[in-house]
């Protein structure tokens, strides 16, 4: 006889049922004799914490007499039974907030990662490593079941919240068997095909899943390891790369003749280039590579390899043209359409919010007329005018879509566009900051590379990512004889963790470099 109540945490977020799953959890142990009691603390907006919902379960309902206990409303650390968590980064907040706990807690949790807002929006690159999470994880909980829950979801049309509950059938730490798990399941009425078959799909997998700590390591037959179906995809073989299209297939033939550690970020570079633009613009692309390999200097692979990863990545900078293209693309309603689950008899509407400011209209007009409309004037004013607000754009809707559409077609004219003429301005400064740097110290051209991490996003964000390059580029070329590649690592990471530049600021003036004109 139990003489504590089962205690269950449910991490979830919106969408994702993890209220459904909290309800379904209550109604099997009522059902089947036993107190139940459900709450939840609502996550704040889109991903920066989910939901809580918190569960606790008490045998004796169904018995003549007995006494209501009285249940807790919210989880305590280090008092919890099961954990079940929809995304890998929220069973690590789990651990974080001692819920889980080794000597008594069972972890069931999806390897899939949803990444945060605070990841998001970093600077640099701010995704936690999946890795370490699971190392986390496998170390803090008593029992671990996980496995790639999305995956099992999408592939039987259904929801995370009915493969956790497969999941938790499937490993056990319940007094309930999958029949009582499946009737309830039935009693919901809604979807109940698609959950069940999720279900069962979920229950296999977790009864097979076993605990990474008890798990012996598996290597392949050359030592490595195994590579799991969560591993991050690898850039394609360049030899494996066999364009259609004659000019393209000039260019990665081209590619071909570069360094073998470096030409598959140069074919994916090409890629991106005659993606955004035109197979011209891949020639553009590779022109500038060959430029910088001839400097003095460019034979050094990781120098190279990070200036074709950054220059592709410049070189297909985010303007509204670029916007628009990849809203309308038929690939973007079909991977709408698929995660919001809709068949095909049922109407799909998608809105978009958009906001565009004087600048970027500018910038997306021809050099003179933007240069023209960007200086302070009555018709700047008026513009400016109706565009301090945003509007929704229905993109699923003709009117929308032609919007959009009339903006994408203006891209093939992208290179008479102001924007165009600031940005390739900015790129030949960079790379001939690179080319001076590399004939000095190539890690030093390396460093700087990286520098271009800086400049991303758009609006307010690109503005004071660009100042902040600004700022590092310009000690750069000040010190570059005399400037250690460590310290301008450095002074690269201080501008990437605050991108109003105060901890910049300070770097820069605790290593004795002038901020004047910068």
């Amino acid at each position: 006889m139990y003489s504590e109540p089962i205690k269950i945490a449910i991490l979830a977020m919106g969408g994702e049922g993890g209220g459904v799953l909290a309800d379904w959890i209550v109604n099997m142990g009522e059902e089947n004799g036993w107190f139940a009691q459900t709450t939840s603390v609502p996550g704040v907006a889109q991903r920066t914490g989910a939901t809580i919902y918190y569960v606790e379960l008490f045998p004796g309902a169904d018995e003549a007499g007995a006494r209501v206990p009285v249940l807790a409303q919210s989880p305590m650390p280090g008092d919890v039974d099961i954990v079940l968590a929809s995304e890998l980064m929220e069973a690590g907040r789990a651990v974080q907030r001692g819920f889980v706990t080794q000597d008594r807690t069972t972890l069931i949790a999806s390897t899939h990662r949803v990444y945060a807002i605070a990841e998001k929006s970093h600077l640099g690159d701010g995704r936690v490593d999946s890795d370490a999470l699971h190392k986390q994880i496998r170390r803090a909980a008593r029992r671990l079941v996980t496995f790639n829950m999305a995956q099992t979801a999408e592939r039987n049309g259904s929801v995370v919240s009915a493969v956790l509950f497969g999941a938790l059938s499937g490993a056990g730490v319940l007094p309930f068997n999958r029949a009582q798990f499946e009737a309830t399941i039935e009693r919901g009425g809604v979807g109940v095909k698609a959950s069940l078959a999720a279900f069962a799909d979920a229950f296999e997998q977790a009864r097979q899943t076993q605990s990474e700590a008890t798990r012996p390591t598996v290597r392949a037959r050359d030592g490595g390891p195994v590579t799991t179906p969560d591993a991050k995809p690898a850039l394609p073989d360049p030899s494996a790369v066999a364009p259609r299209h004659p000019k393209v297939a000039r260019l990665v033939e081209h590619a071909r003749g570069y360094p073998e550690d470096i030409q598959s970020i140069v074919i994916e570079g090409i890629r991106r280039c005659v993606d955004y633009q035109d197979p011209a613009y891949g020639r553009l692309y590779l022109d500038r590579l060959d430029a910088q390999m001839a400097a003095p200097g460019g034979h050094d692979s990781e120098m190279m390899r990070e200036i074709a990863r950054h220059l592709a990545l410049w070189m297909t900078y985010e303007d509204t043209i670029r916007v628009a293209d990849l809203k309308i693309r038929g690939s973007r309603f079909e991977r709408v359409q698929t995660e919001v689950h809709a068949t095909d008899g049922q109407v799909l509407s998608i809105s978009e919010y958009m906001h565009p400011r004087i600048e970027e209209i500018c910038e997306t007009l021809p050099a003179g007329l933007g240069r023209w409309l960007a200086k302070p004037h009555a018709v700047h004013r008026l513009v400016a005018y109706f565009t301090r607000e945003g509007r929704v754009v229905t993109t699923s809707s003709l009117g929308g879509f032609f919007l959009l559409y009339v903006l994408a077609w203006w891209g093939r004219w992208r290179r008479v566009t102001l924007r165009y003429a600031i940005e390739t301005a900015r790129i030949e400064a960079w790379l001939k900051r690179l080319r001076d740097a590399a004939a000095i110290d190539p890690r030093l051209a390396l460093e700087a590379a990286k520098c271009q991490t800086l400049v991303r996003g758009y609006s307010d964000t690109h503005t004071r990512g660009l100042r902040n390059f600004d700022v590092i580029m310009t000690v750069l070329e000040r010190h570059a004889k005399v400037l250690a590649p460590a310290i301008l690592r450095e002074i690269r990471n201080a501008a990437l963790a605050d991108e109003h530049g105060r901890f910049l600021r300070d770097t820069l003036v605790r290593r004795g470099f002038s901020m004047e004109g910068a």
